[in-house]
C-alpha cells in the first residue's frame, strides 16, 4: 500500500479510531470502553493473530489507566479477593477449577493452602485481575 494510500484510509476512519487511543475521562467514557473491549475479545481480539489484538490491547491499557486512578483496588487478600469475585459472580467452591476440585478451594479459602503460580494466572486471566492481587 503506498503511502498515499495509507493517508487516505488514516484520514476516512481517523474520526473513529482517535476517541479509542484517548485516555478515558468519566464513568461514561470507561463502561463503554469496557463493553467495547468486550466485543473486540468476543470477535476473536484475546488471540495474539488477530486482527484486533493490538487494538484490544490498546483499549486495555486505557482501562487500566483509568481504573488505577478512578477504581483502585481495595487493600484486601488474594483469598479475600477470590471470595469476593465468587459473590459478585455467584461462584461456589466447585466452579473454580483453576484453583482445582473443591476440596482444595476449601483449603485455599480457608487459609490452610496457599495459591501456586498457575492457579493465580488462571484465575488473572478468567476473572481480569492483575496477577499481584491474588498474591499474598
Amino acid at each position: 500500500m503506498t503511502i498515499e494510500a495509507m493517508l487516505k484510509t488514516a484520514t476516512q476512519y481517523w474520526p473513529h479510531i482517535a476517541p479509542l487511543m484517548a485516555p478515558i475521562n468519566g464513568e461514561r467514557q470507561y463502561r463503554k470502553a469496557v463493553k467495547f473491549l468486550d466485543a473486540i475479545l468476543d470477535a476473536g481480539g484475546a488471540d495474539e493473530e488477530h486482527p484486533l489484538a493490538s487494538l484490544a490491547e490498546l483499549i486495555g491499557e486505557r482501562i487500566a489507566e483509568y481504573e488505577e486512578v478512578n477504581k483502585p483496588m481495595p487493600e484486601i487478600s488474594g483469598v479475600e479477593l477470590i471470595k469476593e469475585l465468587m459473590k459478585e459472580h455467584q461462584l461456589r467452591q466447585s466452579d473454580l477449577p483453576e484453583i482445582g476440585p473443591q476440596s482444595v478451594v476449601s483449603l485455599v479459602l480457608g487459609g490452610r493452602r496457599k495459591l501456586n503460580g498457575d492457579q493465580i494466572i488462571k484465575l488473572s486471566k478468567r476473572f481480569g485481575v492483575p496477577i499481584d492481587a491474588l498474591l499474598e
